[in-house]
């Protein structure tokens, strides 16, 4: 697994398996929040990272795709700790309902392991220490990035892809909605991120100066 630290707060852990997985460690001032935790055989390297880094709080999901959770079993095995996701993905992480575009359910967590993102009275999510999550549906329905204030980046999970420094569309194959989500990558013409993070690409810096043509592009 290679370990690439980010910027001052944010570590991207990275492995291959047919395309690049990834997982996000990001120091707080009250410990180190997990964001994904790639497939099962990534979960204990994972969580020794993050120890490394100080106490571990949570698991923070942008989504719940196989590739995103498979290390959640293997993490709360050894470190209880909560883990959330955007309440619109229980129904699939917990197998009542297949993910929009498939056909069959999967069950890739017991109920009662995911907890909804907090929101506050306006049922906006709730800041988390210095992320901020943000809904960006298409590539799943309850798909969340996490905008790091201090240090600038967004980590974007799958609502990207990209190619030779150019964002480009998530994976087709695996993307419920993608009108919905090319839609929602226009969170990096609001927030203007020196860098955005993304799981199964390399990363692109000032995304913002190309976002106009990537909407454009794949309206």
């Amino acid at each position: 697994m290679k370990v690439r630290k980010l910027s001052p707060h944010i570590t991207k852990l990275e492995t291959w398996a047919i395309f690049k997985m990834s997982a996000w460690l990001v120091q707080c001032h009250d410990g180190v929040y997990i964001i994904d935790s790639g497939m099962a055989h990534m979960g204990k390297r994972i969580l020794q990272e993050a120890e490394k880094l100080g106490e571990v709080k949570a698991i923070l999901l942008t989504h719940g795709h196989s590739d995103h959770i498979g290390g959640v079993q293997p993490i709360l095995a050894q470190k209880d700790i909560p883990v959330y996701a955007h309440s619109l993905e229980h129904v699939y992480i917990e197998g009542k309902e297949p993910f929009p575009g498939r056909k069959a359910r999967e069950k890739l967590l017991p109920e009662g392991i995911i907890q909804p993102l907090p929101t506050d009275e306006q049922g906006h999510l709730s800041v988390i220490q210095d992320l901020v999550p943000y809904h960006t549906p298409g590539h799943s329905p309850g798909h969340v990035v996490y905008y790091h204030t201090k240090d600038n980046v967004l980590i974007s999970g799958d609502l990207f892809t990209s190619k030779r420094g150019r964002l480009q569309k998530p994976m087709k194959m695996f993307t419920a909605n993608m009108a919905e989500a090319v839609r929602s990558g226009s969170i990096v013409r609001e927030l203007k991120p020196a860098l955005v993070s993304i799981a199964h690409s390399h990363d692109v810096a000032d995304a913002h100066m190309q976002i106009d043509h990537y909407i454009q592009a794949n309206a």
